[in-house]
């Protein structure tokens, strides 16, 4: 459930302001804009920006189109299913790059090329994320050897820019997709996706930073991350630990322990989306601000928590 952050700035303004949250030396994110020893701290306002998109408004986390995208601009290697000439599917480990529309491009040498009499195939690649969950996408499509020198010489532009090297232009093929099977984890029950969204979709654009950022974090802010439960959240269960998944530009995803209840995860929505790393950051620093002085009774909170949160079975 989105965050309500409109009456949050009008809220701040009106209560004296309380002294800051104390930082610790280690903590990841820059502390300087909220550490200042002769004069009161910044007010962090969580919603001093323009209104929000209306993506923002129907959703608080990103479309299985985005995710798809994000997975196969991320990860290079993946695992292509064909037909034998015995009519056995086989699945080979393949490298491929992408084009600005997610199509994927595959180096297939004669040794591998086992789809002379079925140009149907299925790619699968999946995303480890903080060794806790692997989200991942099944495209399905048909192999195509594209003839066009033109279209073969921007192919290999595509792979030299993913790999940093050169490749003969006749063993590169592309999936022409028809459509994408989208899952969050391993038993989880996956998204249909059109081949027309997926193409529409952007990669989300923390995707180069998320990993550090989600590590730093867990090493360096621990306290804020097992606040940000008892603040952000409404739980009715005690949270024993608590780990950052993963973080895009619509809020962070957490992994909940429980010594009674089990393992959960819950999202966490930022009040506005973020577009790069810097951004991200300092949301981080705004909500983890506001959520001590929550805690400190410095504010009464004037957001509604996230009510929604998933029990993971069976890990």
């Amino acid at each position: 459930m989105l965050l309500q952050t409109q009456s949050l700035t009008p809220h701040l303004s009106l209560l004296p302001l309380p002294p800051s949250k104390p930082i610790s030396k280690t903590q990841f994110f820059n502390p300087n804009p909220l550490r200042r020893t002769h004069s009161p701290p910044p007010r962090c306002s969580l919603s001093a920006v323009s209104e929000p998109t209306q993506l923002q408004k129907s959703s608080t986390k990103p479309f299985p189109a985005e995710v798809s995208r994000t997975i196969l601009e991320l990860v290079s290697v993946g695992t292509l299913s064909t037909l034998t000439q015995q009519g056995w599917p086989l699945g080979i480990g393949v490298r491929f790059a992408v084009d600005p529309e997610g199509t994927p491009v595959l180096c297939l040498n004669d040794s591998n090329r086992q789809f002379s009499i079925d140009r149907r195939s299925s790619l699968h690649v999946q995303l480890e994320q903080s060794g806790l969950r692997t989200p991942q996408c099944t495209i399905l499509g048909s192999i195509d050897k594209p003839e066009d020198r033109t279209f073969l010489k921007y192919l290999h532009s595509v792979w030299r820019k993913r790999f940093e090297e050169e490749v003969d232009e006749d063993l590169l093929y592309v999936v022409d997709v028809d459509r994408v099977l989208q899952m969050e984890d391993f038993r989880e029950v996956g998204t249909w996706i059109t081949s027309s969204d997926y193409k529409k979709a952007q990669p989300d654009p923390l995707r180069d930073f998320s990993e550090k950022l989600v590590n730093d974090i867990n090493t360096n802010n621990v306290e804020d991350i097992n606040r940000f439960c008892n603040i952000y959240a409404d739980l009715d269960f005690q949270v024993s630990e608590a780990k950052l998944i993963w973080i895009d530009r619509l809020g962070l995803d957490m992994r909940l322990w429980s010594p009674q209840n089990g393992i959960f995860e819950v999202r966490i929505p930022f009040p506005r989306d973020v577009t790069d790393e810097k951004g991200a950051k300092s949301m981080f620093n705004c909500m983890a601000q506001l959520a001590w002085e929550v805690e400190k009774n410095f504010h009464a909170p004037d957001f509604e928590k996230v009510k929604q949160v998933k029990q993971i079975t069976n890990v």
